[in-house]
């Protein structure tokens, strides 16, 4: 599974991994693991990043690799520097305090005076 397109059924927003286990020992942990901001571009956008970090960000090896020209490759960066830029936005804290009411953690009483201030 991709798991940068990995999204709930039901209210449509990204899914989080929540378990691990070590293949070797069997060793299980379980908690709400944040997925790096690389492992949610589609695995195609991650097999770019890599290779440009791997020919040290040689856009002329880019364009050899990829058979593609400067510019696509240029603009295929920028593209993937706004993505991942979209990843570190923190979300304002009237937005959490929306979240919180929406699962039904906080009353409206709370969440009114939490936004009032």
């Amino acid at each position: 599974m991709d798991i940068s397109k990995a999204r709930c059924t039901n209210c449509d927003r990204p899914m989080t991994v929540s378990r691990m286990v070590c293949p070797s020992c069997n060793l299980r942990m379980e908690t709400d693991f944040q997925v790096p901001a690389l492992a949610r571009l589609s695995l195609e956008d991650q097999v770019f990043v890599v290779a440009f970090v791997r020919h040290h960000g040689s856009i002329k090896k880019m364009e050899h690799l990829f058979g593609i020209s400067y510019p696509t490759v240029k603009n295929r960066l920028n593209a993937l520097a706004s993505q991942l830029d979209r990843s570190f936005d923190v979300p304002s804290p009237n937005e959490l305090v929306l979240e919180r009411l929406e699962r039904g953690e906080i009353s409206i009483e709370r969440a009114l005076e939490e936004l009032s201030g």
